[in-house]
């Protein structure tokens, strides 16, 4: 094996499993899947269901087995096991469905970038919006490669329909593995191969935080699993934030304003008052990197008599989160004191844990993907996420979950790219992940 590049500029898949993994990673992008944290419903939007019913069709097509679709819209499917590794372990691999919000996923058009030369990018829809090079060291690296933008006035979804195309591609390359293994070629060796069993799960609204609140662990029948919902080829994260959800309200007296005077409390300005007292220099996600936490206000609603901010608590200790907690009630409560007749209450519910918890009594999962990436001329790159995956949650439901890179960037922005060359190189660490396995 030549030393470890994770710039390499030559594609990895054979080519027509390559085109198919490009048409159908821009055909997904299309869906506009946006979840909504205020939804009551599960998933939180309708068009997720659109795009996990075409899953789930595909995956018929394709000829997988237990091809299901569940109440909750989980699209779930079977890889049967292959030669010598046919009763390994199984391996699960998920994928979300769902972008976020904060960015427009309505009316998305991929533009494909072949062969790049290196030249800046002017978005057409938005011609102030260049990407270069310069600006993104990740980029740099593409020239020669293909990779896909959107035009300008909405994201990408690369978060995570490149985990989704990854996904799908590989259920063809196993599904079609000896097919492929005869025309020779690129990987040929992987596909006639022996490989684990596994199991494909499509997840909603891992944006908000839910994407497995109604999922069946025990069910899905994984042993242990990836996501794949990372960034550069190599990344292997197997460290989370610890998670909470906040939302706290003020509450004033309304009243007639022409006849206000000495009697009404407007909830409004409550609430400024206490986004005033946040620390401005420290504890936000602005001033914060590496394994710093920080409070985030990212939602706020109301009027005169009631407003309600919502707030992300994030650190990488969990008793950490209990002083955020102590930190919004001192600042709500002067708050009120500084504004005589309102008042507050403060909700706080855990949204996940750090995974590293559960993963350090599995080393094996990591170890394995590892060695998986190396065999594929990568370098591991592992640093803690600065945010969450669904596999923080299942590690703690019984199924050891770290994440995989996925070739997004710039993610939840209109600059959002994916690498094609990425995502090929994600297809193959998955089959010698799978081939690696121990039975």
């Amino acid at each position: 094996m030549s030393a470890p590049n994770n710039s390499s500029p030559h594609t990895v898949l054979p080519e027509a499993l390559r085109e198919r993994l490009l048409e159908r990673f821009c055909h997904y992008v299309t869906f506009d899947t946006s979840s909504e944290l205020t939804s009551t419903t599960y998933p939180s939007t309708a068009g997720q269901l659109d795009l996990l019913r075409h899953l789930a069709e595909q995956l018929q097509s394709l000829g997988a087995a237990e091809v299901v679709m569940g109440e909750h819209g989980y699209v779930t499917a079977i890889l049967p096991g292959q030669g010598d590794l046919a009763d390994a372990p199984t391996i699960g691999l998920l994928a979300h469905v769902d972008t976020s919000s904060e960015v427009s996923g309505s009316g998305v058009r991929p533009l494909v970038h072949e062969n790049w030369s290196g030249q800046d990018i002017l978005l057409p829809d938005d011609p102030s919006i260049v990407l270069s090079s310069d600006d993104d060291p990740a980029l740099a690296a593409e020239v020669g490669r293909t990779f896909v933008t959107a035009s300008g006035t909405t994201l990408l979804g690369a978060d995570d329909k490149a985990g989704v195309a990854i996904l799908m591609t590989i259920a063809e390359a196993c599904l079609r593995s000896q097919e492929l293994a005869a025309e020779g070629g690129p990987l040929a060796e992987l596909f006639a191969g022996p490989r684990a069993p596994l199991r494909l799960a499509f997840t909603p609204d891992e944006e908000i935080g839910r994407g497995v609140q109604h999922f069946d662990a025990e069910a899905f029948g994984a042993d242990f699993a990836y996501t794949l919902d990372g960034g550069p080829a190599g990344e292997l994260e197997i460290e989370t934030f610890c998670a909470a959800s906040a939302v706290l309200t003020f509450r004033g007296v309304n009243t007639h304003p022409g006849y206000a005077k000495g009697q009404l409390v407007n909830a409004v300005k409550v609430a400024g008052d206490f986004l005033q007292r946040l620390p401005a220099d420290a504890l936000s996600p602005e001033t914060t990197e590496g394994k710093e936490g920080f409070v985030h206000p990212n939602a706020i609603r109301g009027n005169v008599a009631s407003t309600t901010v919502r707030l992300l608590l994030r650190d990488f200790r969990l008793t950490a989160l209990e002083t955020q907690r102590h930190t919004l009630e001192t600042l709500a409560q002067a708050a009120v004191d500084a504004n005589p007749g309102s008042s507050y209450t403060l909700t706080v519910e855990e949204t996940y844990r750090n995974m590293r918890e559960v993963l350090d009594r599995h080393p094996h999962v990591a170890d394995l993907a590892r060695r998986a990436l190396r065999e594929a001329d990568l370098e591991p790159l592992e640093h803690p996420i600065r945010g969450g995956t669904d596999g923080a949650r299942l590690s703690f439901m019984g199924i050891p979950t770290p994440n995989l890179f996925s070739g997004q960037h710039n993610i939840h922005s209109v600059r959002e790219w994916a690498s094609l060359w990425e995502m090929e190189k994600a297809v193959e660490v998955v089959l010698r992940i799978a081939r690696g396995a121990v039975g």
